[in-house]
């Protein structure tokens, strides 16, 4: 399993429209849908600081989220320059795979 984990602060009047493009039926997961590999989002926000969530989406391998990238990657980069306004500040917490003993 391959995480990829974002970090968003959401201006207080965009909360709604940023919940329901990053959630997990929203329109990031929309797209991520049809790429073989994906297996799902979630959303999280912080209890002490409301305005800040992170993402946490799913793949099976990173060359499924790489291969997925490359084919969408207009498509990717359109949807990321529409949800541009709805955040004060983004930042890429990091990739991780999963550990199994």
């Amino acid at each position: 399993m391959h995480v990829i984990i974002w970090e968003f602060v959401v201006s207080n009047s965009h909360r709604a429209t940023f919940e329901k493009a990053y959630g997990p039926d929203g329109d990031w997961a929309l797209l991520f849908r049809e790429a073989a590999g994906y297996v799902g989002t979630e959303l999280v926000r912080d209890e002490l600081i409301p305005d800040r969530y992170l993402t946490i989406d799913r793949w099976t391998t990173r060359d499924a989220f790489i291969k997925f990238k490359q084919s969408a990657a207009t498509v990717y980069d359109d949807l990321d320059r529409q949800c541009e306004g709805m955040t004060v500040r983004e930042a890429k917490v990091g990739t991780f795979d999963l550990v199994s003993s």
